[in-house]
């Protein structure tokens, strides 16, 4: 399984006793907070740079729930936590929201300086990891082959791109928004939420789907490019359905059934078929 940081010390804070906070901190985030952090993290990479990442998108995305330190804006736990929170820091961008209401929670609650920038440090490395095997490695291919799926089946290219952006975005929204209520909700306890199932496991699962559905879009896709006016027509679509249940059946005869005697048998078959034909 590949590292994911969760066995980081700085991220185990549920063994350690938690400070009492200055302040009191708030149960639920605010709607309007969390409209506007969510927001601003649509532009979280705005001003990334090769010195500080999105150190400073960071900053930016934390400030809205900075302004209710006490003293407000004008005050100087405002300006020390904006401070804080605008240096170096690398992650995903998507999953960057969890890190963004986890550090928001933890500077309402006032939690030790020096804690919060370990805390902060030790997030980079475990939402970079789960972030790209989620989304660069899986989603994203998906939702192609998704497209890729769309066009054998005949749809127009502006509704093949339309039908690819609404797919990808529910799913990139989803879990910024996800990443952004989760990150409040656990505070430096975030480690729990990096621990959910989707992340963990969802790779591997879209990975599977990805598989199947590739082995139907190729086909089509192929055949419609070529010419083919006809996209459910029996030739594709047998070809489509085939792929995946051959693959399926492969996987099953591994190591009980040897390569060269399931090519010569996908071979007869063919040759019977153009026979009869």
């Amino acid at each position: 399984m590949p590292e994911t940081g969760l066995d980081n010390p700085a991220l185990r804070t549920d063994t350690v006793s938690m400070p009492v906070p200055a302040t009191q901190p708030l149960a639920e985030l605010p709607a309007s907070l969390r409209a506007s952090m969510l927001l601003r993290c649509l532009a979280i990479q705005g001003s990334w740079n090769y010195e500080i990442l999105v150190g400073n998108g960071m900053g930016f995305c934390v400030e809205p729930a900075l302004r209710r330190l006490p003293g407000g804006i004008d005050g100087r736990p405002y300006r020390e936590a904006l401070a804080r929170q605008a240096v170096y820091f690398n992650a995903h961008p998507y999953l960057a929201s969890l890190a963004v209401g986890a550090l928001a929670r933890a500077e309402l609650e006032q939690v030790p300086p020096a804690r919060i920038e370990r805390f902060r440090t030790a997030l980079c490395g475990p939402l970079g990891s789960l972030g790209d095997r989620l989304v660069w490695a899986a989603w994203l291919p998906a939702c192609s082959l998704v497209a890729l799926l769309l066009f054998g089946f005949g749809w127009s290219p502006p509704a093949v791109i339309l039908g690819f952006l609404v797919l990808y975005n529910v799913g990139h929204l989803g879990l910024r928004d996800w990443g952004l209520r989760a990150g409040w909700k656990h505070g430096l306890r975030v480690a729990t939420a990096m621990g959910h199932p989707v992340l963990q496991h969802g790779p591997r699962y879209i990975g599977r789907v990805s598989a199947v559905l590739g082995g139907m879009a190729l086909p089509l896709a192929v055949h419609r490019a070529i010419g083919g006016q006809e996209p459910l027509s029996p030739i594709p679509m047998g070809v489509a359905v085939a792929t995946p249940v051959l693959a399926v059946l492969l996987v099953r005869l591994q190591g009980r059934a040897e390569g060269w005697r399931v090519v010569l048998l996908l071979l007869a078959a063919f040759v019977l078929y153009s026979v009869v034909r």
